[in-house]
């Protein structure tokens, strides 16, 4: 069992414009100490107030059992707006509600099974891009987790590889477009009018608009083939030609670009990271990486739908790296009205701040929060805090549309990948974790990388 890295704490009192800094550069250590032990946490600023909650009753509360009194921040959205528009990501009311609804259908349990070819693919794909650095060779292997998921996403929603032009260009974009934005944009701090400028980087916006040329390209193209009845019967089929079924509505071309863009960026910036983490995991645990790779050599190499309920072990493994690393870090609500929590005052506007990078590793919660343990799941400790703490992809109403999908994507991608190659930890190279749009290693995640078994 280890103890991977996590970001070293702030201390508990800064001032405003110092934590703004920190913020602006990583949303983890940012944070103070306490809050591992906190069920609830207050901050004060002359703009705002906001209420960190780790207690599982009163987030119960405000994702499951009132959702629409605590609507998404629109702070948070502020730095966001430029790519992802007036996307379900962001949306509230009545708005956000049809999109879910004809949003939803695509996603449900008995399509996913649809999907598995084209994921499948995508995993055979990313095993041949591995193959020649297979000697022990060192790579950077968050680069090679953003290649594999941007993959699965264009082969899922538009049935095109990522070598596709278009697809290769928004995945290059889309890298130079993280590498611009901050997580928070100065309004995420100091309540502004609708009419003042965001102050973006000129480069942030150019990147934002080139990226949604393309999405808006692709997503004409295939209205173009539902009209022609030439469109195949993928993830942006499904979304474009399901009505509204209270109104009979569909989405506009204009309206999927929004949403293309928040599937690229929940379903592969997400995924990136939560893949490239739990190799680095296995490579630091080798014994928990054989027992996976045994789990990856009970299937075939070409793997049915059938044969990933048959990965329990690489499930749970990948479920411990989404608890340790959550790929959202944080989630943002806004209380509606006045509220009492834990017996204290929660005014109108209050910023509800719901944490699973401090939720899943609690120390009131879960024993050895810090550790490494796959077998954790099977414990009862492990099953209680799956119930009530643990929300890597949110809960309740606005639970991720995509969250059965990334469930299968990463068990299968993983499999494919421990039945081919070991990987192994690079001396020197211990990955520093960091949150800007997700968690990822502020100088790469470097593993050596070999081939386990002759082609």
């Amino acid at each position: 069992m280890i103890t991977p890295p996590k970001p070293p704490s702030r201390p508990d009192r800064v001032s405003l414009w110092r934590y703004v800094r920190l913020f602006r550069q990583d949303i983890l250590s940012a944070q103070p100490e306490r809050l591992y032990r906190a069920w609830m946490a207050e901050f004060k600023t002359p703009f705002f107030r906001s209420f960190l909650i780790n207690q599982p009753e009163l987030i119960r509360r405000v994702l499951k059992d009132r959702p629409m009194d605590f609507p998404k921040s629109n702070r948070i959205a502020e730095g966001l707006r430029p790519l992802l528009g007036n996307s379900v990501f962001l949306t509230n009311g009545e708005v956000w509600k049809r999109q879910r609804r004809i949003i939803d259908p695509a996603f449900e349990g008995g399509r996913l099974r649809d999907s598995f070819a084209a994921m499948r693919a995508a995993g055979h794909a990313a095993v041949a891009r591995l193959d020649p650095g297979a000697a022990g060779q060192i790579r950077e292997i968050e680069e090679e987790t953003s290649h594999a998921a941007a993959d699965v996403i264009f082969r899922t929603l538009f049935s095109i590889p990522i070598e596709h032009q278009t697809a290769a260009q928004v995945f290059s974009q889309f890298r130079a477009y993280q590498r611009s934005q901050p997580i928070l944009n100065l309004a995420a701090f100091v309540p502004l009018p609708r009419w003042v400028p965001r102050f973006f980087r000129s480069e942030t916006k150019q990147k934002a608009r080139s990226i949604r040329r393309l999405i808006g390209d692709l997503t004409a193209d295939r209205m173009a083939a539902i009209q022609a009845g030439t469109a195949p019967n993928d993830l942006a089929t499904k979304i474009m030609t399901t009505p509204d079924p209270e109104t009979g509505e569909r989405f506009t071309t204009a309206e999927m670009v929004d949403q293309v863009a928040i599937f690229f960026l929940a379903g592969h910036e997400t995924s990136a990271s939560a893949l490239a983490w739990t190799l680095y995991l296995l490579a630091a645990d080798p014994q928990v990486q054989e027992k996976a790779a045994r789990e990856a050599m009970s299937i075939s190499e070409n793997p049915e739908f059938s044969d990933i309920s048959g990965l329990k072990f690489i499930r749970n493994t990948f479920r411990e790296a989404l608890r340790l690393y959550p790929p959202v870090p944080m989630m943002v609500r806004q209380a509606r009205c006045p509220e009492n929590f834990r017996d204290r005052k929660v005014p109108k506007g209050s910023q509800i701040v719901i944490s699973p990078w401090h939720l899943h590793r609690s120390t009131r919660l879960w024993q050895a929060p810090d550790d490494f343990d796959p077998d954790r799941w099977q414990s009862e400790n492990g099953k209680a805090c799956l119930r009530d703490a643990f929300i890597p992809f949110s809960a309740g109403a606005r639970v991720c549309t995509g969250a059965g999908f990334a469930m299968l994507e990463g068990p299968l991608l993983l499999a494919m990948l421990l039945r081919a190659y070991r990987f192994e930890v690079v001396a020197g190279k211990t990955p520093v974790p960091v949150a800007h749009l997700t968690v990822r290693s502020e100088s790469g995640i470097w593993l050596r990388i070999s081939r386990r078994q002759p082609r």
